[in-house]
């Protein structure tokens, strides 16, 4: 039964280790679309992972990750942006010292 628990602990952490990977090419991607759109140059081409946690949708349970990003006007200065996914869906894109929406 002990390595039955084993064995299911080891899938669930590569299931969740492989759908972070691919929640962070989503977040990337979609980021750096919106950068696009809005004349804005996409620092660093990557984001990071803020915050992580679970939300009951009407779907079930989803991990919603919240991630940042560097993005700059005119290439001069840096701002910070936010990314809100839900599952592999944006929920929210925005930024402190200006809307990107």
């Amino acid at each position: 039964m002990n390595s039955l628990l084993a064995v299911l602990v080891l899938l669930l952490l590569g299931w969740f280790w492989l759908d972070s990977l691919r929640a962070r090419e989503v977040a990337t991607e979609i980021c750096h679309a919106a950068c696009k759109q809005r004349d804005l140059q996409f620092l660093d081409q990557t984001v990071s992972l803020r915050r992580l946690r679970i939300r009951r949708t009407g779907t079930g349970l989803r991990i919603v990750r919240v991630y940042g990003f560097d993005f700059s006007t005119e290439g001069i200065g840096r701002h910070s942006g936010y990314l809100i996914l839900v599952g592999l869906n944006p929920e929210t894109i925005g930024s402190d010292p200006m809307p990107l929406s």
